[in-house]
């Protein structure tokens, strides 16, 4: 391999160097291999290469961190053998406490940050493995995912699942002079001198109890910082535990669970989650956490476990109790503390047909954790109570301290719906709220609602008169709809005569349909949001309310592409079942199109959905721009169409007065688009004006008024103040009364 070579590829064979030149030439001879292991070999890199420090590295290792650093060093040397004068390309080891800074230089140097939105990815320092990305937003380097870890989590797992004793010579590596520490020949990790046994499975009096309570892996955990990456890896520990070692949960496998999640739910990390490479990790580790702690067996009927962060209790229930309560005080920060009280009512537990027990946890900061995970805004004004219960008992009563105590925040309570990832006002319901607290009564659900919370209520807008005007105008609109459908059957021949007035009232009848069913299915949509139905059904009318409303502006497209066969292509004739074709594939085909490919990319990641609505994502996906792109782009061909319109009537041409028939549909025809799309893309634009400024109560109510009118502008635009239909429905009527008359003779 000869010529230039990016640094960006030797940031990953190395993974610790950072070299300060953008591209490098190689020598001739030089390369770089990578084994059966994927670990990097060089090659060449140094004229001889059996005279330097780094010729063992021709030698396959079965260790690629130890090999790493022995390229980095092969690196290092080459760079230094080659360019001994040039002061630019000395390398800079990046240390542990300078990792954040040091790296985004290395991107400020290499990569000048013009686009928005370019990624610039950089690796960890020598202790950590991983990489951090860094975004370009407003001409700065901006971290956005930090995945360094120095944990190795598989061999943890693997040695509180198997408990098999490793042998303790293969417990260090000689590198360069130093030792790195191994656990199994995994991914380096912090220990202490004479900590040994205590990585391989054994308690300070030699004991084997991995597999009894788990704490063994204590002290590696602890002692890693709670930074993003490790947090990424940890909640993954957590996951796995739950799933594959939640037999026989007992008081001392619990505490080892309390302690490993404690540590990444402190107060003083909690903005490190919001560069954790899963949005959802915060999600992952409520449930992890409600299953293992739902499998707590009691001792003498009750348990309690309390951490700085999390806290579990458990009591035994029956029938007879006169009541059950969990009270909480914990610590938010350290400065001030929090408040919480899980209820069992009375009458809940006469449903018990034998003894039970119920479990309760709560998190005082996972709340904010939940929002930094987050983009939509949501603000959690509590702590996060969680409960385990017999599925019998479906109402507890819960009290929230509030975080903030301002006497205008008001508060909502929600549960936290698991499958949708999302909190949900219809799972709870205010008893009481003042300035302090709240007291709300939920319903419990094993599968979907087991942890609850309050927001602060000025971020999510609920008005009565939003959801007035939407009723009333979707009922009018639909009622609207429904007549403009009738007219047209009654008058359709009397209209379709020609081949232009066929297709304008073709493409009429399907803006109407498309509407039509578009409201029937955002009623549908609201009924399966405030009922907390499946969570598939919920995508399913996401999908078909897209897609219809697509299929109303490309049928509104169809239209103005009419005017333009009518006024520029005089001499050229379509044929009405080529027409059809063509219509249906525009009007129906794109639209679908669209919808398939935004469910298809979109799914998968749980980013089609917003949250708190059946509808296209805005916040994390951005999915709602495959509706108001092509909207807005077929509001602005059809406006500039209009203006041909125009522009034609104020130049006449030859051959007109032989089409002055035609040119006067296609004048009716442009009325109603001229009318129609202004209209539709105002509705539209105070629906962008909402994204933007979510807080305006006037966007929002002029939005609602449009959106639900529409069906009503279809009607008085496109049916009822269109002479030709008014006269034909005259007819129809004249001659309806004739024949009544002749039938009464």
């Amino acid at each position: 391999m000869s010529g230039w070579m990016l640094t960006r590829h030797i940031w990953r064979i190395s993974g610790s160097v950072n070299f300060a030149y953008s591209l490098t030439q190689t020598p001739e001879n030089a390369s770089y291999d990578v084994d059966d292991n994927g670990c990097a070999l060089c090659q060449g890199w140094l004229p001889p290469l059996d005279s330097l420090p780094c010729a063992e590295s021709k030698e396959k290792s079965s260790k690629c961190e130890a090999m790493d650093v022995r390229v980095a060093h092969c690196l290092l040397l080459w760079a230094v053998h080659f360019f001994p004068a040039a002061p630019r390309v000395a390398p800079r080891v990046l240390s542990k406490e300078s990792k954040t800074g040091n790296l985004q230089d290395g991107c400020i140097n290499l990569i000048p940050c013009e686009v928005s939105g370019a990624i610039c990815i950089q690796p960890c320092s020598p202790s950590f493995h991983g990489e951090m990305s860094f975004v370009c937003k407003d001409r700065k380097w901006q971290m956005f995912i930090d995945a360094c870890a120095n944990l190795d989590v598989q061999s943890l797992f693997q040695r509180i699942a198997e408990h098999e004793p490793l042998p303790s010579s293969g417990g260090h590596v000689s590198v360069a002079g130093g030792h790195l520490p191994f656990v199994g020949g995994g991914k380096p990790v912090h220990g202490k001198p004479g900590d040994e046994a205590k990585h391989f499975g054994a308690d300070d009096h030699g004991n084997s109890n991995c597999q009894a309570d788990f704490s063994c892996i204590i002290p590696d955990i602890l002692s890693s910082p709670a930074i993003p990456g490790n947090i990424a890896d940890i909640v993954e520990l957590l996951k796995n535990i739950s799933l594959m070692l939640s037999e026989n949960v007992n008081r001392g496998k619990m505490q080892s669970y309390s302690r490993i999640a404690n540590h990444i739910l402190n107060s003083s990390i909690i903005s490190n989650w919001a560069f954790v490479r899963d949005r959802n990790a915060s999600s992952i580790l409520l449930d992890s956490v409600n299953l293992f702690a739902g499998k707590l067996l009691l001792r003498n009927g009750s348990e309690s476990i309390q951490e700085h962060f999390i806290s579990t209790k458990g009591y035994s229930i029956y029938k007879n109790t006169s009541g059950k309560s969990f009270d909480f005080s914990m610590e938010l920060n350290k400065t001030s503390n929090i408040s919480g009280r899980v209820a069992i009512p009375e009458e809940e537990l006469l449903k018990l047909p034998r003894t039970s027990k119920a479990i309760s946890i709560a998190f005082p900061t996972l709340g904010a954790i939940i929002e930094t995970s987050r983009l939509d805004p949501v603000f959690v004004n509590g702590m996060v109570l969680s409960v385990s219960l017999p599925e019998e008992l479906q109402h507890i009563l819960l009290t929230f301290e509030k975080v903030n105590k301002l006497e205008n925040v008001k508060a909502q309570c929600v549960g936290w719906h698991s499958a949708e990832r999302r909190w949900d006002s219809k799972a709870c319901k205010m008893k009481s709220d003042n300035i302090s607290s709240v007291v709300c009564m939920c319903k419990h659900h094993r599968r979907t609602f087991k942890s609850f919370s309050i927001l602060m209520s000025p971020t999510m807008l609920r008005n009565v008169v939003l959801d007035y005007i939407t009723c009333v105008g979707l009922g009018l609109s639909i009622f609207s709809l429904v007549l403009c459908l009738t007219i047209e059957t009654v008058v359709w021949h009397h209209v379709t005569k020609t081949e232009i007035t066929y297709m304008r009232h073709f493409c009429l009848v399907n803006i109407a349909t498309s509407l039509l069913i578009a409201d029937i299915l955002f009623i549908v949509a609201a009924i399966v949001h405030n009922t907390a139905l499946n969570y598939r059904l919920c995508v399913a009318a996401t999908f078909f309310l897209h897609f219809f409303y697509l299929a109303l502006f490309f049928w509104m497209f169809t239209l103005g592409l009419l005017i333009l066969y009518g006024l520029l292509l005089v001499f050229f004739k379509i044929t009405r079942s080529a027409f059809i074709a063509t219509a249906f594939s525009i009007g129906y085909g794109c639209p679908l199109l669209i919808s398939i490919l935004t469910v298809a990319i979109t799914e998968p990641k749980n980013g089609y959905l917003r949250s708190g609505a059946c509808w296209l994502n805005w916040y994390e996906t951005k999915a709602l721009l495959a509706f108001v792109v092509p909207a807005l782009g077929i509001i602005v061909v059809n406006l500039a169409v209009v203006v041909v319109v125009v522009v034609k009537m104020g130049r006449p041409s030859i051959g007109d007065g032989c089409k002055s028939q035609d040119l006067s549909n296609m004048i009716r025809i442009s009325k109603n688009v001229a009318l129609l799309t202004p209209l539709l893309g105002l509705t539209w634009g105070f629906g962008l004006a909402i994204i933007i400024d979510s807080h305006s109560l006037a966007f929002h109510i002029t939005f609602a008024l449009l959106n639900a009118f529409q069906g009503f502008f279809i009607l008085l635009f496109g049916t009822l103040l269109d002479r030709k239909t008014r006269e034909a429905l005259k007819k129809n009527c004249l001659s309806s009364k004739r024949k009544c008359s002749l039938a009464k003779s």
